[in-house]
């Protein structure tokens, strides 16, 4: 764009001059070596514009000529250099989709265009299809050979940490991490990583170096770094609070500064100038955390900060947390608890119920108890109030990652994290549904157990019956339907003379058990394709165990019948009844239609029996 501009200003000069000089005509003389030169000024101006252009045209072309293989060896370079980039462009893309072929494909190709040496990206590609094969080793050697070159060392680092960490190496991943970290502090995860390492030892003061470099790398920012400032300060004077008062106070101080509302910060502050004697200051910052933040670990070092104090006095340091902070449920449950130590019961039972109806929680209600039994010793109220308390949410405690504490703590046990303890109330596990699965055998045998006692009304010839249609017929997922045949059943079956069916005249026929999912259609005075005996009024008959499992829906003399609740005497005449053709006899055919099927599913509509009979022979499953 520029030398397009420069050449349209230069003719545009060119045009204004030669207009200019045609405008004032004159001549040229020029004598030189006894020659004289005539000529207009235009001519002159002419000759001398031509013969520049001329000796710029001259030595374009003989520069050019010079320089021709110098630059067809570049343009050819440049080509190829072109060439590389772009397979290499596409072998990364592809090694970020995983295509792990293609990006090995564009990583030969890009390895003959490209020197590997000048382009670090050539290892990066290697490294990326190896890991996407699945060889670690390899990739990890590519990672060695990285981290030796200064211009692709922090990849390999991070590249080793990573590897580290994949199989669960954690100190060679502490030492890459570490080694990154000092070389290049504006790393986030180097950083991270280290700071991780450093508070998972208690070595806070390279931890509080480490996040100063950090913070002037400009990797975090402030509010982030004044927290986890405030959390390493808080931890370093815990743990010196005892052997070093002075230090731990000044370390505790400086971490009030940075979070005012940070309780253990306080608690710890106050411990370190209780140890100097100092209780007016530890009150003095315990009251303005409290003012800022209520919380019980600053409300049991307030109440308790004098050693030999009677429980009047701190029922009175209770009574000023609550002026402080009225209305607050905690300031209640602090009153209510010095209270019940003092034996002031209707004070404690007055803050308590108060600070129940502001905030219900397990505590509050354990509370009540005590106060009721310290005082009355009711039973029944204490069972009352315990019940609440089974009821109601929990208390709030120090928790991180599911692990809850009773004291904070500035690294999580679980994850290593850094304040990651939080003051919430712990996240109960949801319970899942209770699945009872038993083998088939014992779901029978407790769904035998729970059936009522039966009365048999029919021989062994019903029992064999009835375990041949249950042979051949669909299984029922349902055990309580599945228990309708009993081993003892069975064992009838198989030796018919060993047991015959009581009350029951001999010479009745046997009956035959429907399965609530089949129904065999009726044959007159006939048996079916498996041998079941069918009346002669076309319909089944029902006797023996089977009849205890009729459906809810039948008729009670029915129910009443198939429980064995009837009496001898109306079995008998059941069974002179059955004897009689069902033509000549409607209330027992009305009644075999009635007891023609056993106990069906709640959303099984059961089985039609005004339904027009079908072929003989057959069988329907539902």
């Amino acid at each position: 764009m520029i030398r397009l501009l420069f050449f349209v200003v230069l003719v545009l000069a060119l045009g204004f001059g030669f207009a200019w000089l045609a405008d004032r005509p004159g001549d040229l003389s020029i004598v030189w070596q006894d020659r004289r030169i005539e000529m207009s000024l235009m001519t002159a101006v002419t000759v001398i514009v031509s013969l520049i252009a001329a000796i710029m045209i001259s030595w374009w072309l003989v520069r050019t000529i010079l320089y021709s293989p110098r630059t067809f060896a570049r343009y050819f370079r440049a080509n190829k250099r072109d060439r590389g980039y772009q397979a290499l462009s596409t072998g990364l893309l592809a090694a970020g989709a995983g295509d792990a072929a293609m990006a090995r494909k564009m990583n030969k190709r890009t390895k003959g265009l490209l020197n590997a040496d000048q382009e670090p990206l050539i290892h990066l590609l290697d490294v990326q299809a190896a890991l996407i094969e699945g060889h670690h080793e390899e990739a990890r050697k590519l990672f060695e050979a990285m981290a030796e070159d200064p211009e692709t060392r922090l990849l390999g680092l991070r590249g080793l940490y990573l590897e580290a960490q994949r199989q669960g190496a954690d100190e060679a991943a502490q030492h890459y991490a570490e080694t990154a970290a000092e070389q290049a502090p504006q790393l986030p995860w180097a950083g991270a990583a280290a700071l991780s390492y450093r508070t998972r030892e208690g070595k806070w003061d390279e931890a509080l170096q480490l996040l100063e470099r950090q913070r002037q790398a400009g990797t975090i920012e402030a509010k982030v770094a004044d927290r986890t400032k405030a959390v390493l300060l808080t931890a370093r004077a815990r743990d010196t609070v005892d052997s070093d008062p002075s230090s731990a106070r000044d370390d505790a101080l400086h971490a009030l500064k940075l979070a005012p509302a940070f309780p253990p910060a306080a608690v710890t502050a106050a411990k370190a100038l209780l140890r100097q004697d100092n209780l007016r200051k530890a009150a003095k910052i315990l009251e303005t955390a409290w003012k800022a933040n209520p919380h019980p670990e600053i409300a049991e070092a307030y109440v308790r900060a004098r050693i030999g104090d009677t429980s009047a006095d701190r029922l009175k340091r209770a009574e000023r947390l609550e002026k402080l902070r009225p209305l607050n449920p905690l300031s209640f449950d602090v009153v209510a608890r010095a209270a019940l130590e003092a034996h002031r019961f209707d004070l404690a039972r007055e803050k308590a119920e108060a600070s129940a109806r502001l905030q219900p929680c397990e505590g509050i209600y354990l509370l009540l108890a005590d106060i009721e039994e310290a005082e009355t010793g009711d039973q029944g109220r204490v069972r009352h109030w315990l019940s609440q308390a089974v009821r109601a949410p929990r208390d709030p405690a120090w928790t991180a990652d599911g692990y809850v504490s009773e004291t904070w703590e500035p690294v999580s046990p679980v994850t290593g994290k850094l304040d990651a303890f939080e003051w919430k109330v712990p996240v109960e596990q949801l319970a899942g549904p209770s699945l009872d699965i038993q083998p088939p055998a014992q779901a029978f045998d407790k769904a035998m157990a729970s059936l009522p006692p039966i009365r048999e009304t029919a021989g062994a010839s019903a029992a064999s019956a009835s375990a041949t249609v249950f042979e051949t017929a669909t299984p029922i997922a349902d055990p309580l339907v599945e228990a309708v045949v009993s081993p003892a059943s069975a064992d009838e079956a198989a030796h018919p003379a060993t047991k015959a069916a009581p009350d029951v005249d001999p010479k009745a026929k046997p009956a035959t058990v429907i399965d609530a999912d089949v129904v065999s259609d009726p044959a007159p005075d006939a048996a079916n394709a498996n041998g079941t005996a069918v009346t002669s009024g076309g319909e089944p008959e029902v006797g023996g165990k089977e009849g205890a499992a009729a459906a809810p829906d039948k008729p009670d003399a029915v129910k009443e019948a198939a429980a064995g609740a009837v009496t001898p005497e109306e079995t008998a005449e059941a069974a002179k009844a059955e004897k009689k053709p069902a033509a000549t006899d409607p209330e027992a055919e009305a009644r075999a239609k009635e007891a023609s099927f056993l106990t069906h599913r709640p959303d099984d509509p059961g089985i039609d029996v005004n339904a027009e009979p079908e072929k003989p022979g057959r069988f329907r499953l539902f």
